[in-house]
């Protein structure tokens, strides 16, 4: 995808109405504010400002406080993948695959119960509001790399069976990626993606041990690697897709400003690239928003954004039939009437 196709006047679709896949998404983190301030108070909790935050550790803060909430009743857990699935259906998203654990909510049993709950919850809602679903399971950088093995191995059990990649989240400018090799090796051997975050808060060194130490396909976030043209062809050259969240890299100061973000260099330069949501109720914008302001900042054209969508259903893990059926419908929206009114959410 190149930058030189201009953008004509008037030549606005609806961009709730293209298909597209959001592959860059954390679960408690999507839950709605509106939500998070009715659990809270269920949980004799009080909910913080999900947007009150000026640093990452104060960020971390507030994803502590959503996902406690959702830690508090099974209930809650369910009721977030629903709204998670409807928010995502109301953007056009046709694939959905958050990063998840479920290791991580003890309380609920077993991490293979926790796991058949969020998997029949997402598939009955995703039947409902038409989205497939999928997991990434979040290796945490922050934890012991040894037992982060054993995830591994949870992983690559439930390989395709609702869970698709291994993803590595965590502050990775105090951690690095190379003592979680061993897990990643065990995820590329059972046929999982390596989907870890990457060049966000460190620079193009972290992309770089991403693709070379863990064996990335697909990076979460990895902006960072516009600062090194060669680490940028080869990204090109292998067509390591690029999870980018505009919002997301605004407010957490990974830009200064949109207008200095590196998507468009990225894409000109043959980067493979999706757009993604990250954290909705921290950042407050959803999949179709980050659409919006790619159009909005960059002046992509409707053909541009579809480009975009493409590539976020061909580097996910989506069936390969509901990738025919969404990537059809992309060709169906690009040959429709432009200045359509947008889709009421």
């Amino acid at each position: 995808m190149t930058m030189t196709e201009p953008t004509v006047p008037g030549h606005r679709r609806d961009l709730r109405a293209l298909p597209k896949a959001e592959l860059h998404l954390h679960i408690s983190a999507a839950m709605r504010p509106a939500t998070l301030t009715e659990l809270a108070e269920q949980a004799g909790l009080t909910a913080p400002d999900p947007r009150g935050f000026t640093t990452f550790t104060e960020f971390q803060q507030v994803f502590a406080a959503s996902h406690a909430v959702s830690q508090a009743r099974p209930e809650n857990l369910q009721r977030l993948v629903r709204e998670l699935i409807e928010d995502a259906a109301a953007d056009g998203a046709a694939w959905v695959q958050p990063h998840f654990n479920p290791h991580v909510y003890p309380r609920f049993g077993p991490p293979e119960q926790v796991l058949e709950m969020v998997l029949d919850t997402a598939r009955e809602a995703g039947a409902r509001c038409g989205v497939g679903f999928g997991l990434t399971m979040a290796v945490n950088r922050h934890a012991d790399p040894a037992g982060e093995v054993a995830l591994a191995r949870f992983a690559a059990r439930h390989a395709g069976n609702g869970i698709h990649a291994l993803g590595l989240t965590g502050d990775e400018s105090q951690f690095g990626a190379e003592p979680f090799a061993p897990a990643f090796a065990i995820a590329r051997d059972a046929g999982l993606t390596v989907a870890p975050h990457a060049g966000e808060l460190s620079g193009p060194d972290s992309v770089r041990a991403a693709i070379e130490t863990l064996g990335a396909t697909r990076i979460a976030h990895g902006v960072r690697a516009a600062e090194d043209p060669e680490l940028v062809a080869l990204l090109a050259d292998r067509g390591i897709g690029l999870d980018v969240c505009l919002t997301s890299n605004r407010i957490l100061g990974v830009v200064s400003d949109l207008a200095r973000h590196p998507l468009p260099r990225l894409l000109n330069a043959g980067v493979r690239c999706s757009l993604g949501a990250d954290d909705p109720l921290m950042f407050g914008a959803g999949l179709a928003d980050e659409y919006q302001t790619a159009r909005d900042t960059f002046g992509l054209s409707d053909a541009q954004l579809a480009d975009i969508a493409r590539t976020s259903l061909e580097t996910g893990d989506a069936p390969a039939e509901l990738v025919r059926s969404a990537t059809a419908g992309i060709d169906a929206w690009l040959a429709g009437p432009a200045d359509q009114p947008p889709t009421p959410r």
